[in-house]
């Protein structure tokens, strides 16, 4: 019994023998390392775009405050009351126009007063000179004193003076009854009224009777780092122009108007370390509000040929700016960017870069030097960047 056992265990090894060595013979060593090799790694989808080379401006950008060309409180010179309101609240006005009328008849009657005066002494110096003329002809015949003569001439003196005076009253009186009339002293944009009709108004009404704005010009006061001083002067004296500048709301979503810089103040603000600006504009359009605050963009000049990627190209590392570049292979790799300026969405590129290289715009996240990538158009696209605006965390 042993020996049937033993037999069959011997021609089995025998068998497994020759079966190994005919699959080493059939297929060649190289074909099973293949075969048991690991899968190349996927390709990361990004989103790319190329380098474009163009004309772009220059810009220093600051915060500011919009303030009005002329701010007028319209006040009273006068004491009286108001009898009419000529004018509505955000209204329009001219310079000129009638804002409210004060009571005249007190200054009307105080006139009249005043002529009344000035014809009684005016009748009162014609009788004098009259009898002057008549002492004049008796004295030279003896029959009046040099003495009389000087008193009838100091009389004429006398009244001739009070005429004056009368008509210095009644002038000055007018004046006071122009006073009566409240009018706009500038081209502008009435406030809220702060009196009403029937109320009693006078030069010590604190907030007098309404406060006119102008709009139109307009002025804006923005700040900028005092490091960009010498920059500004520099363009200054090349271009011997006033430089543009440009307002933009708080979002920089909406341009609201441009202007020319009209003054680089005399000092730089020793607590910020900045230079204060004031720029004006037409402002036909009323975009600028006095008070509103504002993005200031002084355009400083403009690069020819300048290349531009979209700003999220741009990456940052402990080295600085960086950004992925796509090989002709398909594989990525870092360059290090020296970046001018980044606005509306657009960065100005110094160096790293060069006219339509291929660059990754969105998806860096999933890449290292080396990787290899597919590129995604169209509809795809928009997708990605549409989701990792969603994915992006929240400044």
């Amino acid at each position: 019994m042993k020996k049937k056992f033993v037999i069959p265990a011997v021609l089995l090894s025998a068998v497994a023998a020759g079966g190994l060595l005919y699959l080493t013979h059939t297929y060649p060593m190289e074909k099973v390392a293949a075969a048991i090799a690991p899968a190349p790694p996927p390709t990361v989808p990004i989103v790319a775009g190329v380098v474009a080379q163009h004309d772009v401006p220059i810009y220093l950008s600051g915060v500011g405050t919009v303030i009005a060309y002329n701010t007028d409180v319209v006040r009273a010179q006068i004491q009286g009351q108001i009898i009419s309101i000529n004018f509505t609240e955000g209204q329009a006005v001219h310079a000129g126009d009638l804002l409210a009328q004060i009571d005249p008849r007190p200054y009307q009657a105080l006139i009249e007063q005043y002529t009344g005066n000035l014809e009684r002494d005016q009748a009162q110096l014609t009788n004098a000179e009259a009898n002057l003329t008549r002492y004049n002809k008796l004295g030279v015949q003896g029959w009046a004193t040099p003495q009389l003569v000087e008193t009838q001439k100091a009389q004429v003196g006398e009244l001739q003076a009070a005429i004056k005076t009368d008509q210095a009253q009644i002038d000055a009186a007018k004046v006071e009854l122009s006073f009566t009339r409240l009018t706009s002293p500038i081209d502008g944009v009435a406030g809220i009224r702060q009196i009403d009709v029937g109320n009693i108004i006078s030069p010590s009404t604190t907030n007098g009777l309404v406060v006119v704005t102008q709009l139109n010009p307009i002025s804006l006061i923005f700040t900028l780092p005092e490091t960009d001083l010498p920059r500004i002067q520099q363009q200054q004296q090349k271009t011997k122009t006033a430089l543009k500048v440009m307002a933009y709301n708080q979002d920089d979503t909406i341009e609201l108007g441009q202007g020319v810089l009209g003054l680089v103040n005399n000092e730089i603000l020793q607590t910020t370390g900045s230079i204060q600006l004031k720029a004006n504009f037409p402002n036909s359009s009323h975009r600028l509000w006095p008070g509103e605050l504002v993005n200031a963009r002084l355009l400083l000049d403009t690069r020819h040929n300048g290349l531009t990627v979209p700003a999220s190209v741009v990456q940052q590392g402990p080295t600085g700016a960086y950004a992925y570049v796509v090989n002709p292979d398909n594989t990525v790799a870092i360059r290090p960017l020296k970046v001018a300026q980044i606005s509306d969405g657009q960065a100005l590129i110094d160096s790293g870069l060069k006219a339509n290289d291929t660059v990754v715009v969105d998806g860096q996240y999933k890449l290292q030097p080396g990787t290899r990538v597919t590129m995604l158009h169209g509809q795809a696209a928009q997708e990605a960047i549409a989701q990792t605006a969603q994915q992006a965390p929240i400044p």
